[in-house]
C-alpha cells in the first residue's frame, strides 16, 4: 500500500507508538516514523537520543525508517514521497485533537490523507508525558515502554 508517515515527537517513544508501528508496518511497504526535531515542548530527551530510541525499538521491522523533521509535518510527508499519515488515537482526547490537526493539514495539503489507528486496550493510558512524570516520582514504567527506554529514563532522572 506504498509508504506512510507516523510522525509525532516520541519523547520518550513508549509502548503504545510501538504497538501502532508494528501494525502500521504490516498494513504498508514503507513506514516512516518522522520524528519532530522542535515541537512546541520542552523535550527531555534530545532528537538524536529519540531516534535512537526508535531504533532500537523496532530493530525487527526492515520496512520502517526513521528520520528527522522540522517545518510543516505535511511538507515531510511529501518529502517522503507519501500522500498518507498515521496516528494513534486512544480516548475521546486524542480524536479532538487529532481532528483539529487533520482539518488544519487539509488546508495546507489536501491530497494528504489522516489514517488513524484505535490504540490497544493495554496502552489506552500511556503517553510519553505520563510516563516521565512516573519515572521522575520513583515508580516503575515496566511494560510500559521497551526496557532500553526505561534504563534511559532512570538514567535522566538519576534514579537507576
Amino acid at each position: 500500500m506504498g509508504i506512510v508517515v507516523y510522525p509525532g515527537s516520541f519523547d520518550p517513544i513508549t509502548n503504545g507508538h510501538v504497538d501502532i508501528i508494528r501494525r502500521a508496518a504490516i498494513l504498508f511497504d514503507r513506514l516512516v516514523i518522522g520524528v519532530y526535531d522542535r515541537p512546541d515542548k520542552a523535550l527531555l530527551f534530545s532528537v538524536e537520543q529519540r531516534v535512537d530510541m526508535i531504533r532500537e525499538a523496532i530493530t525487527d521491522l526492515p520496512n520502517v525508517y526513521v528520520e528527522t523533521y522540522d517545518g510543516l509535518t505535511v511538507d515531510f510527508v511529501r518529502r517522503m514521497s507519501s500522500r498518507m499519515m498515521i496516528r494513534g488515537l486512544r480516548m475521546n482526547s486524542d480524536f479532538e485533537k487529532e481532528f483539529e490537526m487533520a482539518e488544519m493539514n487539509k488546508k495546507l495539503a489536501p491530497n494528504v490523507e489522516l489514517l488513524c489507528l484505535m490504540t490497544t486496550h493495554q496502552y489506552q493510558c500511556i503517553s510519553s508525558s505520563l510516563i516521565k512524570e512516573v519515572v521522575r516520582c520513583g515508580g516503575s514504567v515496566t511494560g510500559m515502554v521497551p526496557g532500553h527506554v526505561e534504563r534511559a529514563l532512570r538514567e535522566k532522572f538519576s534514579c537507576g
